[in-house]
């Protein structure tokens, strides 16, 4: 091996195979070539940097390894140079060197760009690309075996949100977020001890500015060095899999910020952006949109969105602002957008990759979780794409949440006249595969905390808020809790700051997490709440009209020989006595729930066990007299 005037001579990087499938948008594995790997050439190490720059005249990768010098390490145009990848091998270079591309563009500008394909990326401020070499030995093994056959739609499925920079902060430390190896063993065992089978966390890939949340991001492939090294991040994934714990990471194909250094205008002219700025920039968050419609664009997100979930072994993608990527017109006013090739509003170059993207990660990582938060009426986004959907496992259910939030913000003398809105939901509950999200962006930007929502005294609010969950928790679709929820934070989510722990030193704090805690076991152990989730026929009204007294009640249905279930619920402050509710069969009942109960901060209105008799009711063959507690929702099971 040789160097001649600062240029490597070595054998290609990437072969015509690779350059082909790159060109044509189906190099699924592309981030194995583009990038920098630690590589061996002729009995020499070093590292092998690939990097995709059309328009550039020349590419210089600079770094630790070569200080800084532009004149070094010069790239080579990839096989013929038709396809715009660049390629060079540096001698000597090693993990933990930072480095970036010095890009020439056919102005004669020179454009130093992060790394798109870098698997680690300084902390910011800094912002160089590093190399890594994946260390992590990998022990989750059986995990990933029964991930291949799960069928998520038939399995309980609770989630805890996370922003891991301010779940949990070092009393002693609090400007500090916690590295991922403390995070892995304090929110293991917390997820698990509350019975979650999932976390979700904002967005853990790199990016610059922390009140993004996350949703800014510059390093698609590399995790946030604020917590860590990638190989943390891998071991913070085992860990949460050893406990039983599923993980799920929010994911943003839709935007991406303008920072100088990263995506934006990467070889001088708009290569992972539209040029136009009705197409290419966003209104809203002031980022840049990413052009779909390009197969090497494309390739880039469905490589990623794949990294995380082969490579990371994640268990599944919240793919952010989906109606954002769905409508041409999405927060653009007449004259600002651009109708695609039929006249119409729907972005079809998205639509294609949203169900090339479904398609692409449930063939090659079967089991694993798309969830899309889409607030329209789309028709089919978790319907099949060979029907016309676009493919994802889940969507959130952004209507239920608005609705129920505006129910239960009513004072309670006022919520006969929004009966309505609370029962609206079933109207469509299973016209997709909903999430009930209480999310982040519930508790923020001056919505105030869930508690806050809530009407009444400080114990009227506690009750509201233990009503509500009971309620959600036996609503058919999957569940999604934000955290801080648990507590009944009372401030509003900041991501500066630990949540509110000191809280659970109230009984009546505590005993909203203890509610929570119950919950997603009782969930867990009663199927008929999750076997039959995307069922119309396992649902059925016992009683959805009673306004004046607020009060609804249902059945849950599970497979042949599972139990079911009945929720009763009373939105008013009030005991009722003496409330007939029908059941599908005579004998014992056991309230298995009860919202009201004084271990969680309630008044303490109990049934314990009731027989119910043989007289007709609600369109069931046996009822039953329930005594209803204040504010409180009650989960009734027959005694087999």
């Amino acid at each position: 091996m040789t160097r001649t005037n600062g240029k490597t001579k070595t054998p290609p990087i990437l072969g015509e195979l690779d350059l082909h499938l790159a060109g044509e948008g189906r190099h699924e594995r592309i981030y194995e070539r583009l990038g920098a790997h630690v590589t061996t050439v002729d009995g020499t190490e070093g590292v092998a940097f690939a990097v995709w720059a059309p328009n550039a005249t020349s590419v210089t990768v600079i770094g630790d390894f070569n200080e800084w010098d532009h004149d070094h390490d010069a790239m080579r145009a990839a096989g013929s140079g038709s396809s715009g990848i660049w390629e060079a091998f540096v001698p000597g270079a090693r993990p933990g060197q930072a480095y970036k591309y010095a890009i020439r563009t056919a102005s004669g500008d020179v454009r130093l760009k992060a790394d798109p394909y870098a698997a680690q990326a300084q902390q910011a401020p800094g912002t160089d690309s590093v190399v890594h070499a994946p260390q992590h030995g990998w022990q989750d093994a059986a995990w990933l075996q029964r991930r291949r056959a799960a069928v998520p739609h038939r399995e309980p499925m609770s989630v805890y949100e996370v922003h891991l920079g301010s779940w949990r902060r070092d009393p002693d430390d609090p400007e500090t977020p916690l590295p991922f190896a403390q995070l892995a063993q304090e929110l293991a065992a917390y997820a698990t001890d509350m019975g979650f089978t999932h976390v979700e966390l904002l967005p853990v890939m790199s990016h610059p500015f922390p009140g993004s949340w996350g949703y800014q991001v510059t390093g698609y492939f590399a995790p946030d060095a604020r917590h860590g090294t990638p190989d943390d991040f891998r071991a913070f994934v085992d860990t949460l899999h050893a406990a039983g714990i599923g993980v799920i990471l929010d994911w943003v194909p839709a935007h991406f910020p303008k920072d100088d250094w990263a995506l934006r205008r990467f070889d001088g002219s708009a290569l992972y952006e539209h040029e136009d700025p009705r197409r290419g920039e966003h209104p809203d968050w002031g980022t840049l949109i990413f052009n779909v419609g390009r197969n090497e664009v494309r390739n880039f997100l469905l490589a990623n969105a794949l990294y995380w979930l082969r490579e990371m072994h994640v268990d599944g993608l919240r793919v952010d602002a989906v109606a954002s990527m769905l409508y041409l017109d999405y927060s653009r006013k007449d004259g600002e957008w651009l109708p695609n090739e039929h006249g119409g509003r729907e972005n079809l170059e998205t639509v294609a990759f949203l169900r090339e993207f479904n398609e692409v990660i449930h063939a090659r990582e079967p089991g694993v979780l798309s969830i899309a938060e889409e607030s329209t009426a789309w028709p089919g986004v978790s319907r099949p794409t060979h029907v016309g959907g676009l493919g994802f496992g889940f969507k959130w259910n952004m209507g239920w949440m608005h609705d129920t939030l505006a129910y239960f913000q009513q004072d309670p003398i006022h919520r006969k006249y929004h009966h309505h809105t609370l029962t609206f939901s079933l109207m469509y509950a299973f016209s997709e595969n909903f999430v009930l999200p209480l999310s982040h962006d519930e508790v923020v930007h001056g919505k105030g905390s869930i508690l806050e929502k809530m009407p009444g005294d400080r114990w009227q609010q506690l009750a509201n808020v233990r009503a509500l969950y009971a309620y959600m928790w036996a609503h058919p679709g999957k569940k999604l809790l934000f955290m801080g929820n648990e507590l009944a934070q009372e401030r509003e989510w900041s991501h500066e700051r630990s949540l509110d722990w000191h809280l659970l030193q109230d009984a009546g704090y505590g005993g909203v997490q203890a509610l929570v805690r119950d919950l997603n076991h009782a969930y867990s152990d009663l199927p008929a709440l999750w076997e039959r989730d995307d069922d119309a026929s396992a649902f059925r009204w016992l009683e959805a009209n009673d306004a004046d007294a607020n009060v609804v009640c249902f059945l849950r249905e599970g497979d042949p020989g599972t139990p079911p279930l009945v929720c009763v619920c009373n939105f008013a402050p009030v005991v009722r006595e003496g409330y007939r509710v029908g059941l599908p069969s005579g004998g014992t009942w056991r309230e298995v729930l009860n919202s009201d109960a004084s271990a969680y901060g309630g008044s303490g209105v109990e049934n314990g066990t009731i027989t119910a008799d043989e007289e007709p009711w609600h369109d069931q063959p046996a009822s039953a007299a329930l005594t209803l507690p204040p504010l409180g929702v009650i989960w009734f099971s027959p005694e087999l």
